[in-house]
């Protein structure tokens, strides 16, 4: 494994919760997060960080991932929680992180929406299903 590891959506939450220095980044696309919904951490006196991993509309790698994540204030020593739709994404988004010097980066297994279903539908498993908090956008 090239990062530090994958978390259940409760084991983020939990994480979030626990470490102030901890931040939850959603690689998900500009339409997910507008359609869909978007974790929401106002609870914890925390916001989420929204960079793509893959560029909407067109589904290209995002060449300034990194840099963006830097510029929104990552810190090598911070534990960065990686969150997209099924937990792929977020992969990439982890091992791209801890490539360049974060230490502590997760994958959220599952992600927001979890995988598809028999009926190739999502919402069965992941962040809102477990009823963790999310707003719609």
């Amino acid at each position: 494994m090239t990062y530090a590891g994958d978390l259940s959506p409760t084991q983020a939450w939990e994480k979030l919760e626990q470490n102030p220095k901890a931040k939850l980044v959603d690689c998900r696309t500009r339409a997910e997060w507008s359609f869909v919904g978007v974790p929401d951490l106002e609870i914890l006196g925390k916001k989420p960080l929204f960079i793509e991993w893959n560029t909407f509309p067109h589904g290209t790698p995002n060449e300034g991932f990194v840099a963006e994540l830097r510029d929104a204030g990552v810190a090598d020593d911070d534990e960065v929680i990686f969150l997209c739709r099924s937990g792929h994404r977020s992969i990439g988004a982890a091992e791209a992180a801890t490539a360049d010097g974060v230490a502590k980066a997760y994958n959220v297994v599952d992600g927001f929406e979890g995988p598809l279903d028999e009926f190739d539908h999502r919402g069965s498993k992941g962040w809102r299903a477990l009823d963790l908090p999310w707003r719609q956008s």
